[in-house]
């Protein structure tokens, strides 16, 4: 017969998992600062004994702390910490058999069963055993209760026996003999606006006062308290750094720029004006240089805003690292330079950069520090241009030792990509990520699209950023839906998901013009300077403000993982309900821009019950009963209902 061997050391209690995990703990999961950490975990035992669990955690360098977790159902237990600062935190979890509050549940059923005095006496020195083990874990008063009370048993004292106090001692003071603890597992902690905000995207070159100018950083922070009365947190800026003169893109991307044209930003480079060269750590001479960034930053942080910079690792054919280190880049056996394409497109006035040159050390420590330099600068977030593009060895090593040094920072993924990148470069450290949310139209698109995003194991590393335009995305519903269709997406991005973010100005004025061969916008503001109303009456200013206003009221709609959707007899009308604490949201969207819809929306109240819904953005009250209620809903005066549920 085989023969069954033993480690050194064993236990009678298993943990079978614990829960949250990322892939068995490979990658940490994520809260922010306010949130707590709920863990959940499957602990078995042979025979009857009663168990005893606790979570432990640790803060980095700090102490370890620990809480009880307790029986659920079936083996599991559950508890929770608070995250209360910024980093990373460990946890794990311990579990043992709890002798004494074994032998108290068996000697309770024993007294009350009837046993004789002889057994009970047996019963109560068996306990006096446990409580003198347990004291000599204690010190002092608890010591003495230990022993007092061990001396009550050995008298034959049944109350002293039933006492819960002397229960909770021996429990503090267990021995833990055959304690058994899980791998540790870690949380990573970032600061609450990579859970909750509301980004504005904007072009500073096209805020001159004057109609024609080129705009600068001091125009673009007048505008800055207009934002912040419209509720948003970031204002996201595209590169201001110089721009590549050479194969320069014209309107609406033209291959050839005229006179005068502006350029794409994105292909970073040029001359600064002042005599140095410009790259990636400066600042264009037209928006007004260095100084008048940190004007704007002052500004901002002065407004409670935070600055958001683009960072986009590619270089135009004029950028200084083309000159002193052409072997960063990938070279054609003619010795030039390999310019970015994606077949058919072709971006002559972009280089990729070789991440595997021979000098990739060297390169990736300078790139580093182009984040290092804005850092140094007041910026804390960061929108990352196609990382899907770079090496995720890269992201690991960059984002990794920065964060290491700067906890605080913001880092929004731009990877259009397919599931399984977007989701690895969140796990690698990009703490936002843009979705396909602008592509998700239809309820049941919407509905499973949230699903996956808010109601599965995703939801524990993947933070959805939720954007309906960009300046490279004008979709189909948009340009064809107007302003309704943007009051509808924006009510779906900023209450779906509690981080969202616009294209703002084109978005505010519904321009939805598309260009003829593409899905974006036509008159690209990425290759010319764009003149807007910024007091616009018509925009739709007031509405997004009350929209924030919403948000910003109402704590259910600072969290993600909380979407629930429910039943509506139309598929053009979409529900879905957010509730923390005693705060309870409902939202109702119609889909459909250009009709009236109506249909009966299933809630799970009791039959019978009354309770009042209050619309926070139409500012009007009814009061329902029971689980089905009657919605309708006209996209051109109400194209949805932010209901509070309001109970007593």
């Amino acid at each position: 017969m085989p023969r069954l061997t033993l480690p050194r050391s064993w236990s009678r209690v298993v943990i079978c998992w614990v829960e949250p995990h990322v892939d068995g703990g490979a990658w940490p999961v994520k809260r922010t600062v306010g949130e707590q950490l709920d863990a959940v975990a499957g602990v078995i035992v042979d025979g009857h004994d009663t168990l005893s669990v606790e979570l432990r955690y640790r803060h980095e360098k700090g102490p370890v702390q620990a809480v009880p977790l307790r029986l659920r159902y079936n083996n599991e237990y559950e508890g929770g910490f608070p995250i209360e600062h910024l980093g990373t935190y460990t946890y794990t979890v311990q579990a043992w058999v709890d002798q004494f509050g074994t032998w108290q549940d068996a000697f309770q059923r024993r007294v009350k069963g009837g046993d004789t005095a002889y057994e009970i006496e047996s019963e109560l020195k068996d306990g006096a055993l446990l409580l003198r083990r347990a004291a000599e874990q204690a010190e002092g008063d608890d010591q003495a209760q230990l022993l007092a009370a061990a001396d009550r048993f050995d008298a034959g004292d049944v109350e002293a026996g039933l006492d819960p106090v002397v229960a909770q001692l021996a429990h503090q003071y267990d021995p833990r003999i055959g304690a058994v603890e899980s791998e540790p597992l870690e949380v990573v902690v970032d600061p609450e606006r990579a859970r909750f905000a509301a980004w504005y995207e904007f072009f500073p070159r096209s805020t001159a006062p004057v109609p024609g100018q080129h705009g600068t950083l001091d125009d673009a922070a007048r505008l800055l308290p207009r934002i912040k009365e419209m509720g948003y947190d970031i204002v996201y800026l595209p590169p201001i750094h110089p721009i590549g003169e050479a194969f320069r893109k014209g309107k609406d991307n033209r291959p050839t720029a005229e006179p005068g044209e502006p350029g794409s930003p994105w292909a970073i480079g040029g001359d600064r004006g002042d005599g140095t060269r410009g790259g990636h750590k400066a600042v264009h001479p037209e928006l007004g240089g260095p100084e008048a960034f940190d004007r704007f930053v002052a500004a901002a942080t002065e407004q409670g805003l935070q600055v958001a910079l683009d960072i986009a690792f590619q270089t135009s054919p004029d950028h200084p690292y083309i000159a002193d280190h052409p072997d960063w880049f990938k070279q054609r056996p003619d010795g030039t330079i390999r310019y970015a394409e994606n077949p058919p497109k072709k971006y002559q006035d972009v280089h990729p950069i070789d991440f595997e040159s021979g000098d990739w050390k060297a390169l990736w420590k300078e790139l580093r520090s182009v984040f290092e330099h804005w850092i140094d600068r007041g910026v804390t977030v960061f929108r990352v241009d196609n990382p899907h593009t770079k090496p995720l060895a890269f992201w690991a090593w960059c984002l990794g030792t920065l964060r290491a040094k700067h906890p605080e920072l913001i880092f929004l993924s731009e990877a259009f990509t397919k599931p399984k990148m977007m989701q690895t470069l969140a796990k690698l450290g990009f703490n936002n990520s843009y979705t396909y949310f602008a592509w998700r139209n239809t309820k049941e698109e919407l509905t499973s699209y949230g699903q996956e995003l808010f109601g599965t194991d995703v939801a524990e590393f993947f933070r959805p950023n939720f954007w309906p335009n960009t300046p490279d995305i004008l979709t189909e519903y948009l340009a064809k839906g107007g302003r309704p269709a943007h009051q509808v997406r924006f009510v779906l991005a900023a209450t779906m998901s509690s981080a969202y973010g616009i294209y703002g100005p084109p978005y505010e004025h519904v321009d939805n013009t598309q260009h003829p061969d593409r899905e974006e916008y036509a008159n690209n503001e990425k290759y010319e300077i764009r003149r807007w109303n910024w007091s616009d009456p018509s925009s739709l200013q007031g509405f997004m403000q009350r929209v924030n206003q919403i948000r910003k009221a109402n704590p259910a709609l600072h969290h993600m993982r909380n979407l629930t959707f429910h039943e509506v007899s139309n598929p053009q009308l979409i529900a879905y309900s957010k509730s923390w604490g005693d705060n309870h949201i409902v939202v109702v969207v119609n889909l459909d821009p250009q009709h009236r819809q109506s249909g009966w929306l299933a809630l799970p109240m009791p039959e019978g019950a009354s309770f009042r819904v209050h619309d926070l953005l139409n500012n009007e009250t009814y009061t329902w009963h029971g689980s089905h209620n009657y919605v309708e809903l006209d996209p051109y005066t109400k194209p949805a209902h932010l209901f509070r549920l309001e109970f007593g």
